[in-house]
């Protein structure tokens, strides 16, 4: 099947760059943003039009998803829906853009907190250097019916970069849930009243542990052993 030209201007600059993808960068191939816009220098915002082919299956990654790339590079990974064919360029209905309450009022059903890392918006990271910026991200939620269903959920940009596919099985979640002895359920009920888990004093103990060289771990490996052996 023969492609419309991406030089053709009657048609949509999101359409013309699908285009030019393909006939010009093919899959799996760099550009970089000047080759872009040195290719529509009429197009004002022709890197957003890009931008918006991923929410029709186009996959186009930068570097916060492929360290290879340096900052002004993208890879065309994989092409979408044909977006040049009428009806085929409408955005699907859970990547309709959300309106300013509707992000607040997620943002506050996650305690405006990383739903993923936990840090809140604003926050440094561990580098010390670097301040959390919170998203409002669209998760795809197989339901126990095996029907799909998307929703929003709280995610900084570094948990969500590369993350545009995650996807969670509510079925799995619940038959794990069914499978917790009924001590455990009230632990988890806790967490989730709390929406934090709380360590153990051995869960603690182990995240240490891990930590030490190995003849600090002997040491608390016997230890521990001569413990068990009083206790008996």
């Amino acid at each position: 099947m023969t492609l419309p030209s991406w030089q053709d201007e009657k048609l949509g600059s999101m359409a013309r760059a699908a285009l030019w993808l393909v006939d010009v960068v093919g899959e799996g191939n760099v550009f970089t943003k000047a080759q872009l816009r040195a290719a529509f220098p009429e197009v004002a915002q022709i890197d957003r039009r890009t931008r918006d082919l991923r929410d029709h299956g186009w996959r186009i990654d930068t570097s916060r998803d492929d360290v290879s790339l340096k900052q002004q590079e993208q890879r065309f990974v994989a092409r979408g829906a044909d977006v040049w064919i009428p009806g085929k360029s409408k955005a699907p209905k859970h990547k309709n853009s959300l309106t300013t309450a509707q992000r607040l009022k997620i943002f506050q059903a996650d305690n405006h907190l990383c739903r993923s890392c936990g840090i809140a918006g604003g926050e440094a990271y561990e580098d010390g250097i670097t301040l959390s910026v919170l998203n409002v991200a669209r998760r795809k939620v197989v339901l126990p019916d095996g029907g799909d269903d998307y929703q929003f959920v709280t995610e900084c940009k570094r948990c969500g970069a590369g993350s545009t596919d995650r996807e969670v099985d509510l079925g799995v979640i619940l038959d794990l849930a069914e499978s917790l002895a009924p001590m455990e359920r009230q632990i988890f009920l806790a967490w989730i009243a709390a929406d934090q888990r709380s360590l153990s004093p051995m869960e603690k103990m182990w995240g240490i542990y891990r930590t030490l060289p190995e003849e600090s771990r002997k040491a608390v490996a016997d230890a521990l052993h001569d413990m068990d052996d009083q206790d008996n």
